[in-house]
């Protein structure tokens, strides 16, 4: 295991700026997952730490030690990509055993390894078979056995499950958060996919344009974010927007929405007046014949354990989700509440959490 720090990282791709003055530490043995959009510089970052691209500015300190210019083999990371990139010709066991056998490790305890790290992925009894002959999750478990068997302290991954079917990513998500709990490695771990970094990390670092928006435990980022960028991105179904006016008056503070809803909110540190964004849950809706809010209903999506709704608040497209077997009609109107404790409201110019 070890320690990474990041100190005013920065990125430059000529006149283009990638990453600008990013900070990030992580603990030994800590899961940490770097998430964003698209173009966000996640995966940059991440090759960064791995040495496969040089570092514009700031410091990368792996155990305390700068790393900046210390070539990739000898830093002790091991990276698992999106490709799975094995050797069609070679058996599950020559995969495995490439890097020993290239950096001329001991053959006995390189064995050792093989098995273990074979033992670890549920590999055993697929180690005489070559690449071909396995599943996309087994040809996956392959690529991160290359990864376990040279012991790393640092463990990288790059979008690993993208090219896996539903199913499979489901599976191989339970799988590598069950190795970090067996190995107790550090990982980072790169994905767009925010269900991933919800599940498996210990900690989400939430990045947009190069800088980092907001880190902290899945659920903290999920009840608290800290503003209308991550409130959007952590989520699914995503969370909606609706744009109204605080008011402190009446009975208790409450965002007008439109001409007549009045939605009653947790008090802020805002003036009366202030023009605000509310940050809806769908799953926070409840139905209630005196709610403020009227949600006409467009769309009707069942899914089995839940009942998904899509229509429209004000003017405003909105999904809201249920639990019960009362299914909405097309064109019906629902009267919708909310708990105040629930209701997110964000300034409507920074787009930060009031």
């Amino acid at each position: 295991m070890a320690t990474l720090e990041l100190r005013s990282i920065a990125k430059r791709f000529g006149a283009v700026t990638v990453i600008e003055d990013l900070s990030l530490s992580i603990a030994k043995g800590e899961f940490v997952v770097l998430v964003g959009p698209s173009g966000c510089g996640k995966s940059t970052l991440l090759r960064m730490i791995a040495g496969l691209e040089p570092i514009s500015g700031g410091d990368l300190l792996i155990d305390a030690r700068r790393a900046n210019d210390i070539a990739p083999q000898r830093r002790d990371i091991s990276m698992v990509f999106q490709s799975y990139a094995l050797f069609p010709h070679m058996t599950v066991r020559d995969n495995i055993a490439f890097g020993p056998n290239v950096r001329g490790e001991n053959a006995d305890e390189a064995a050792r390894r093989i098995e273990q790290a074979s033992a670890v992925l549920n590999l055993t009894d697929y180690l005489e078979r070559k690449p071909g002959q396995l599943s996309g999750g087994q040809r996956q478990r392959v690529a991160m056995g290359r990864a376990i068997v040279r012991d790393p302290k640092v463990f990288l991954f790059d979008e690993p499950l993208s090219n896996l079917d539903a199913k499979l990513r489901v599976q191989m998500r339970t799988e590598i958060k069950a190795l970090h709990q067996k190995l107790k490695t550090t990982i980072v771990y790169v994905t767009h996919d925010q269900i991933e970094a919800m599940t498996m990390a210990d900690r989400i670092v939430v990045m947009n344009g190069g800088r980092i928006e907001q880190t902290g435990a899945p659920l903290e980022l999920y009840d608290r974010p800290a503003n209308r960028f991550v409130a959007g991105f952590i989520g699914s179904p995503a969370m909606g927007f609706l744009s109204g006016r605080y008011v402190t008056g009446g009975n208790g503070p409450a965002v007008h929405i439109g001409d007549q809803a009045v939605l009653p909110v947790a008090p802020v540190a805002a003036a009366d007046g202030t023009p605000v964004t509310v940050g809806l849950r769908p799953e926070n809706f409840r139905r209630d014949a005196d709610g403020p809010l009227a949600m006409t209903v467009e769309v009707v999506e069942p899914t089995g354990p839940e009942i998904h709704v899509f229509g429209h608040i004000a003017g405003t497209e909105i999904r809201a989700v249920f639990r019960d077997r009362d299914i909405p009609e097309p064109g019906e109107t629902l009267h919708l509440g909310v708990d105040p404790a629930l209701v997110h409201v964000f300034d409507d110019g920074s787009g930060q959490r009031l």
